[in-house]
C-alpha cells in the first residue's frame, strides 16, 4: 500500500525502498543541519553524493556518518570546498567540477544564511541575498551542463519569503533601513523565483527546477537570531494557530525538515514539482497576498511565482555578478 507523505514525512519515509545506484546528486551546505542529512539519506540508498561546504574541517566531521552510510549500502560521499559568499570560490568550484566532467542528475541548493546582521559578502553584495540567491545563481548556471536530461535542480527556500518579495532597485540596502527578515525575506523570494527562471530555460531538454520549504526546524541556521526574538515568533505562530483551530507549533526533526528536497529531487513527477514551491512532500499552492498565514500555514505568495519577476530577476543577477548565461 503507497504512504501518504506530509508534514511529518521523513528522509527514510520518502526514499523508502527506493535504490539510487548510478545517480550523481551535488548537495550544498553538508556541514550541518538537514544538508548533512539529505546527503547521507541519498548516499545511504545508493547515490554518489557530492557535498561542498565553506569550512572542509566541519564538513569533514559532519561527513562521517555519511560516508558510514554510503559504505554499507553502495553509495559514495566526497566533500568540495566552496563559499557562497565569494564568487571566486564559487567559480573556482564550478571549474573543478567542470573539469571532471561527470554529470549530475539532481543538484539541492541547501546552503544558505538566515537574519544575518548587516554585512556584505566578498563582492559586496548584501550577504543574505549574495550568499542564498546570487552564489548559487552563479554556481548552477556554470555548472547546468552537467545536469543530465530528466535532472533536477531543487532551490531550498522557506515560509520567510512572505517576509518580502524582491527589490531589484534596491538589492544591497542601500537606500533601505536594514531589517534582518527582510532581507531574509528578499533572500528566500529569489530562490523561488530563480527556479521558476531556470525550469523555463531547461524543461526543453528535460531538466525541471523547484523551490522547497523544508519547514521549521531547530538547527545553528537560526544562530544569529535574538532568543527573544524568536520566543516572540513562536507566540506569533501559536496565536495564528489557536485563532485557525489547530494545536500549538511543533517543530520538525531533521529528518522531516529534509524530506521535501528529497521528495522534490528524486521520488515526485517531474511535471508535479517543475517550477513550483512544495512543502510538506507536495506542491503548495498561492495564497494572495492580503491572506494572513503564519509561519507554520502551508502556501506561497503570488509574487514568488511571477514569471515576469522571475526574469527581471535573472536579468538583474546577471548584471550584479558580472555575467551572462544565455536561454
Amino acid at each position: 500500500m503507497a504512504v501518504t507523505l506530509g508534514a511529518r514525512s521523513t528522509t527514510e519515509d520518502v526514499l523508502s525502498g527506493s535504490n539510487l545506484r548510478g545517480k550523481r546528486v551535488l548537495v550544498t551546505g553538508v556541514s550541518a543541519g538537514i544538508g548533512v542529512e539529505t546527503a547521507r539519506t541519498l548516499a545511504a540508498h545508493g547515490a554518489q553524493v557530492i557535498g561542498t561546504a565553506r569550512d572542509l574541517a566541519k564538513g569533514e566531521a559532519a561527513a562521517a556518518q555519511i560516508r558510514k552510510d554510503a559504505a554499507a549500502n553502495g553509495g559514495s560521499f566526497e566533500l568540495v570546498k566552496l563559499d557562497l559568499a565569494s564568487l571566486a570560490s564559487v567559480r573556482n568550484c564550478a571549474g573543478q567540477l567542470l573539469r571532471k566532467g561527470e554529470p549530475l542528475d539532481v543538484i539541492i541548493a541547501n546552503a544558505g544564511v538566515m537574519a544575518t546582521p548587516f554585512s556584505y559578502t566578498t563582492d559586496k553584495f548584501e550577504m543574505q541575498f549574495g550568499t542564498n540567491h546570487l552564489g548559487h545563481f552563479v554556481l548552477m548556471n556554470r555548472i547546468a551542463p552537467l545536469i543530465r536530461k530528466g535532472g533536477r535542480l531543487i532551490n531550498l527556500s522557506s515560509a520567510g519569503h512572505r517576509f518580502s518579495n524582491v527589490d531589484l532597485d534596491d538589492p544591497n540596502f542601500q537606500r533601505t533601513p536594514y531589517d534582518p527578515f527582510l532581507a531574509y525575506g528578499r533572500s528566500k523570494t529569489a530562490n523561488i523565483l530563480f527556479a521558476v527562471a531556470f525550469d523555463q530555460r531547461h524543461r526543453e531538454r528535460g531538466v525541471r527546477a523547484a523551490a522547497v520549504h523544508p519547514g521549521v526546524i531547530q538547527t545553528e541556521l537560526a544562530r544569529h537570531m535574538d532568543p527573544s526574538h524568536l520566543e516572540n515568533m513562536l507566540k506569533q505562530m501559536n496565536d495564528q494557530l489557536a485563532a485557525e483551530g489547530k494545536g500549538p507549533f511543533a517543530w520538525k526533526t531533521i529528518p522531516q525538515g529534509a524530506a521535501t528536497s528529497v521528495w522534490a529531487g528524486v521520488v515526485a513527477p517531474a511535471e508535479q514539482i517543475g517550477g513550483r514551491y512544495c512543502e510538506n512532500c507536495h506542491a503548495g499552492e498561492i495564497v494572495p497576498d492580503g491572506v494572513m498565514i503564519s509561519g507554520v500555514s502551508e502556501g506561497v505568495r503570488k509574487y514568488a511565482l511571477d514569471p515576469h519577476m522571475a526574469e527581471a530577476l535573472w536579468r538583474k543577477s546577471e548584471e550584479m555578478v558580472g555575467e551572462s548565461f544565455s536561454r
